[in-house]
């Protein structure tokens, strides 16, 4: 239930966080800016959670480097943060951005923040790490303690030698409030990075008002839910391929190893857990997924390309 939440949370991000028709300075799709056809069908491929545990890395970096995933985001309060660190070092040229991060969600596997617990009390639990839900977080949260946290977490991960390509968010929990959206904007802004939003219609589109005209915009984002049956898992990623659409796309992937290390990390939370990465990583990996990809002349698209179109 606590993951399944954190999906619905996920779906409020596409429902404020795009409208059908972005405002934009030019005509143009972001497929056009980047030198492509207007009907092109973009796609990035993008590996979640990077530094939250070494099996998540390994599988990541594997399939980073194969360019069976064309992105990926680190999370700075997690321990294996230095791992990151390095393997970025000997390869400047990846694709990785930040997951920011608000909460802390499995049972025996707990972080907080970078800031100092002094200057952002609101987002600590009683126990001193960060809540383990969204919910909590919106019903404590300050948006100044938030607008600290991520700061201090897009400066560790530069002073780790992590130059971030783009800002995401863990959890959707920086989509669940208007104001921490707004924060995430701003701070995106300055560091003149793009960041995850989304076109789709509902109450919440005029959020978009915030961005600017030259800010990229997903048309879609595929991530799965636990509803998805897991003998059906690659298939059901290749027919969600043969589906996408014309325009910016991204798949949200779960990368691991089923080890020890992350059946302990995810004891009692199967959804998002070490078998379900597993099958991530399987699918992204196999010969049935880079043959659709190819069959339906779908163009691999990086975060850090965005850039070229702010």
């Amino acid at each position: 239930m606590k993951r399944i939440l954190a999906v619905a949370i996920l779906l409020a991000v596409q429902a404020f966080a795009q409208a059908q028709t972005p405002p934009q300075a030019s005509p143009q799709t972001v497929a056009e800016r980047l030198g492509y056809p207007a009907d092109a069908k973009l796609l990035i491929i993008h590996a979640d959670d990077l530094a939250v545990a070494h099996s998540v890395d390994d599988a990541s970096f594997a399939a980073l480097e194969s360019g069976a995933v064309t992105s990926a985001s680190v999370m700075v309060p997690c321990p294996w943060l230095t791992e990151v660190a390095d393997w970025f070092k000997a390869h400047p040229e990846a694709d990785v951005g930040i997951h920011l991060t608000l909460t802390s969600e499995w049972k025996d596997y707990r972080w907080g923040p970078v800031a100092p617990r002094d200057q952002v009390p609101s987002l600590l639990n009683p126990d001193g790490y960060f809540w383990p839900e969204v919910m909590p977080v919106v019903q404590h949260a300050t948006p100044d303690d938030v607008e600290r946290e991520i700061r201090a977490q897009v400066e560790r991960a530069m002073a780790m030698g992590i130059h971030p390509t783009h800002l995401d968010m863990h959890m959707g929990t920086l989509a669940a409030r208007q104001d921490y959206y707004a924060v995430l904007i701003k701070v995106a802004h300055e560091y003149h990075l793009p960041f995850l939003a989304l076109h789709i219609s509902g109450s919440q589109a005029k959020w978009l008002s915030m961005l600017k005209p030259t800010d990229p915009v997903l048309d879609s984002l595929t991530q799965f839910t636990p509803f998805v049956k897991a003998e059906t898992w690659t298939e059901s990623y290749v027919k969600a391929l043969n589906n996408l659409k014309p325009g910016l796309n991204e798949f949200i992937v779960h990368l691991g190893h089923d080890d020890s290390e992350l059946e302990a990390i995810t004891a009692g939370h199967p959804d998002y857990g070490a078998a379900w990465r597993a099958r991530d990583f399987k699918a992204v990996t196999s010969p049935e997924f880079h043959k659709t990809i190819e069959d339906n002349h779908i163009i691999l698209v990086h975060w850090k390309d965005l850039d070229k179109t702010m």
